[in-house]
């Protein structure tokens, strides 16, 4: 079947900013299990952030990042994440609970802790990044496995 003949299809825009690009990157992340996707280009950047099981949010703008306001999620249950103990990643990689796959642990449930102390790394961009101790304490919660990718601010320990 032939396509009627007449003005081509006009992409959604706001202030002269064609949103299709939004829609695209929002593919991408949802496609790739990505929270966010950013892109820059001319001094115009995008960034397309979404939460898990949430519809995507975006934010367009022109000149230097702005923080955007955290999406408060519904209430549920306390869990490890709420611990005052937890120790939180700072940054999305992979994280690394031993410096090689030959060698022992950073430390293992039940070890205690100094302030300082390095628990795990996480790789992000070919960067190994320490992760330490933000207090003294006992170890009582590993939260992820070594290799498992995480997102900011996922709790990955929890020191009691």
């Amino acid at each position: 079947m032939k396509k009627p003949l007449g003005k081509p299809a006009v992409a959604a825009q706001a202030d002269g900013f064609d949103l299709s690009v939004v829609a695209g990157l929002a593919e991408i992340a949802a496609a790739n299990d990505l929270s966010e996707v950013e892109v820059e280009r001319e001094g115009l950047r995008i960034r397309v952030a979404r939460e898990r099981q949430t519809v995507a949010a975006a934010q367009v703008f022109a000149g230097p990042p702005v923080a955007a306001a955290p999406v408060a999620p519904p209430p549920a249950v306390a869990g490890p994440s709420e611990h005052p103990g937890a120790v939180k990643s700072p940054m999305v990689g992979t994280a690394y609970l031993r410096p090689s796959p030959d060698i022992k642990p950073f430390v293992e449930i039940g070890d205690s802790v100094k302030s300082g102390d390095k628990l795990l790394l996480v790789e992000a961009m070919k960067t190994f990044n320490e992760i330490v101790a933000p207090k003294a304490g006992k170890v009582t919660q590993i939260l992820i496995e070594d290799g498992a990718p995480v997102e900011y601010g996922q709790a990955l320990m929890v020191i009691e």
